[in-house]
């Protein structure tokens, strides 16, 4: 009989190796230099502590952290998996023919709308929802962090004290874990294959340009990357910081579309020779679109600063002003008042 470790051990291998999207959205090296490049690229306005070499080590590794989760089985990875993806048609819309652009407001809006057009999230995927909910989240963890910057120097209480600076310790650490995670989906949205119904070779699918039809995903987002993509190329490479336009679905929405559009230049130079070992162009395309990841991660984490400073804090909730001003007891909104 099969010890119990054995055949958990077992169930996980086969769930990782038969999930439709298996493939990892870039290798270790890809997700480590997107969160890496990001975090150098960092200005002087957001908190000291995320601009140190051990912030920058840090979030290289929790980059990748959404990947080291896999192999557990179901429902673990089942429940997980088309969180790395989005399955974009030729048409630009989203496999089951949902409008991109007009994505609905939740993921349960969203798994309905894609159940009535014959599909679901688990065939589709849901990458949208994943970067907004990781921004989303940012702003949480920075605005507690903003709260309790602002109640620690007054407090004069000692154990109230106490609880707050090691409570600032700990919201610290969540934020390093929400950057790596939000990392590790702006960067599998930076990837063509991981934004298209052409995930890995061309498929079954009219094919007038004769492109391979050969798997060719994790050669490309790994081997290559790893053989032929270096740090400082990315870091050179990385668009000039660009402010907040618009709200956050259209700004994802627009990034996945940005994305979307090199997929074609992706399998034009698969079918020139373009991945080859001896072939340099693979691993500059490979630098530019981990830059563009590296670039989108730089800003959003720009922006979740900002817009952290708007957003209530605590429960039940209370404002950062009323906070700085004495009017709310911060210390009940975080610690809690029941």
């Amino acid at each position: 009989m099969l010890k119990l470790s054995t055949l958990l051990a077992t169930v996980g291998l086969v769930a990782t190796l038969s999930a439709p999207g298996a493939a990892l959205a870039w290798g270790g090296s890809g997700h480590r230099m997107v969160g890496q490049a990001a975090m150098q690229g960092l200005p002087a306005g957001v908190p000291a502590f995320l601009r140190t070499a051990k912030a920058v080590d840090d979030v290289g590794e929790l980059s990748r952290e959404p990947d080291r989760r896999k192999g557990m089985g179901k429902p673990h990875d089942a429940d997980r998996e088309q969180w790395h993806f989005i399955d974009i048609m030729d048409d630009g819309k989203i496999l089951g023919g949902l409008d991109l652009g007009a994505l609905p407001l939740t993921t349960e809006d969203y798994e309905t709308a894609l159940r009535a057009a014959g599909t679901n999230s688990w065939k589709a995927g849901k990458l949208p929802y994943s970067i907004i909910d990781g921004e989303q989240q940012l702003i949480r963890d920075f605005s507690t962090w903003r709260a309790l910057k602002i109640l620690i120097p007054r407090e004069r209480n000692r154990a109230r004290r106490a609880w707050m600076v090691a409570d600032l310790a700990r919201r610290e650490a969540l934020i390093m874990l929400a950057i790596g995670e939000l990392s590790h989906w702006v960067g599998d949205g930076s990837q063509p294959l991981h934004v298209s119904i052409h995930y890995n070779g061309w498929g079954d699918f009219p094919n007038p340009n004769g492109y391979t039809t050969n798997r060719i995903h994790a050669a490309f987002e790994g081997e290559l990357v790893s053989r032929s993509v270096r740090l400082s190329a990315v870091r050179q490479a990385m668009a000039p910081p660009r402010s907040a336009d618009g709200p956050l679905d259209a700004r994802v929405v627009a990034y996945l579309r940005e994305t979307s559009a090199q997929l074609g230049p992706l399998y034009e130079m698969e079918k020139a020779g373009g991945l080859r070992p001896d072939d340099p162009r693979g691993g500059a395309f490979a630098t530019q679109r981990l830059a563009a990841g590296a670039s989108e991660l730089r800003d959003l984490i720009v922006e979740a600063w900002a817009n952290s400073a708007k957003v209530t804090v605590g429960w039940t909730p209370v404002s950062l002003s009323d906070i700085a001003s004495g009017k709310a007891d911060g210390y009940r909104a975080l610690y809690g008042k029941d």
